[in-house]
């Protein structure tokens, strides 16, 4: 039985017991649908093998071959993590467009008496459908960029907007980086494909009734690019300026950013990367902070002469009578839930005016 993806609100709401991709290993890592396992019928390089005999000997070799390799892999997955699953188990199946490996797979799980449904086309049709949000789809709601210059908790704020009714997507999260220098992330970034899925089901699910906030970025967080149509909304959206205090931002970034200055070769590592953009002598000034662990100091230093400019010339770009500002002189954790629910109002009132 086959099922054909119309939407991506219809994948948000799957209630298979699981969603299986066939693919290699290498395939699945670089994008998959939402919540999908790995159960791969061909490795990377059986995949590999097999194409070459395919273009290089006969298609009914390769087959062959190919056949071979599915059934001993499938009866891997059926002796390890399948083992224990009861008749009444349903699973949706996937490969690369619906055909040879997803069909093999199902139809052996179909003869073991659990009924299965194949994605009719594959991955790529999840593909088409996220391609289509992403480029051919507005932003469904309304659309405020949290702003701040560096150190403002403008993450955090985010995360605590959902309790005062605000929509929201992390795009820091989705990116797996917090969108500066010193934003690498454990487990690294997402695949530009496995974001943009993310992203897509994200956009699809918003409530277009109720406006959604995002933090400012740039055009990339990281390495990962924002599709072109995201940004541009980005650009055009009214903003909420946090503004805070200089020694309030030093004294939140040492604490938001212990993973960092917990590693000093990583810390002095990142701050020699500024070496192109500022004189010898004040990298070397940054470097002796570090090495005295002084955090709340380097914060401080970092952030007026490095990125507290760059935050202002980028702001000028954007016309100051759609912004509100929410001021605040702490950024302490008990300050941070009110100051939320201060931008909450601002959401409301910046897009009840619109």
């Amino acid at each position: 039985m086959a099922l054909t993806l119309t939407s991506l609100q219809q994948i948000a709401a799957f209630t298979f017991d699981a969603v299986i991709d066939v693919r290699a290993p290498s395939e699945f890592a670089e994008d998959h649908l939402p919540g999908a396992i790995n159960l791969p019928v061909l490795d990377d390089a059986e995949r590999a093998h097999v194409g070459t005999v395919y273009k290089q000997q006969s298609p009914f070799l390769a087959r062959k071959i190919g056949a071979a390799l599915v059934a001993r892999n499938a009866a891997k997955h059926l002796e390890g993590p399948l083992a224990d699953l009861p008749g009444g188990w349903r699973p949706l199946v996937y490969c690369w467009r619906g055909g040879q490996r997803s069909g093999s797979f199902a139809s052996i799980l179909s003869q073991v008496g659990w009924r299965v449904e194949l994605v009719e086309g594959g991955y790529k049709s999840w593909r088409r459908l996220v391609v289509a949000e992403l480029q051919d789809q507005p932003v469904r709601s309304p659309l405020v960029v949290l702003d701040g210059n560096t150190g403002s908790a403008k993450t955090e704020l985010l995360g605590l907007l959902g309790d005062h009714g605000v929509q929201t997507i992390d795009l820091e999260a989705l990116a797996n980086h917090r969108g500066s220098l010193f934003g690498d992330m454990p487990g690294g970034q997402p695949a530009q494909k496995g974001f943009e899925g993310q992203l897509a089901v994200a956009l699809a699910t918003l409530d277009p009734a109720r406006p959604v906030v995002v933090e400012a970025e740039s055009s990339r967080v990281g390495n990962i690019v924002l599709p072109k149509q995201l940004w541009a909304a980005m650009c055009a959206a009214p903003r909420i300026r946090v503004a805070a205090p200089l020694e309030a931002r030093a004294d939140y970034l040492a604490r938001a950013y212990a993973d960092v200055t917990g590693d000093r070769d990583r810390l002095k590592a990142v701050v020699a990367r500024l070496k192109p953009l500022h004189p010898a002598e004040r990298i070397e000034a940054w470097l002796a902070l570090a090495e005295r662990d002084d955090f709340v100091g380097l914060a401080r230093d970092l952030m007026a002469a490095h990125y507290d400019p760059r935050y202002e010339k980028h702001r000028a770009r954007f016309a100051p009578e759609r912004e509100a500002v929410i001021e605040t002189a702490d950024l302490a954790a008990a300050t941070l839930d009110p100051v939320a629910a201060r931008i909450a109002d601002a959401v409301r009132a910046l897009t009840t005016a619109r």
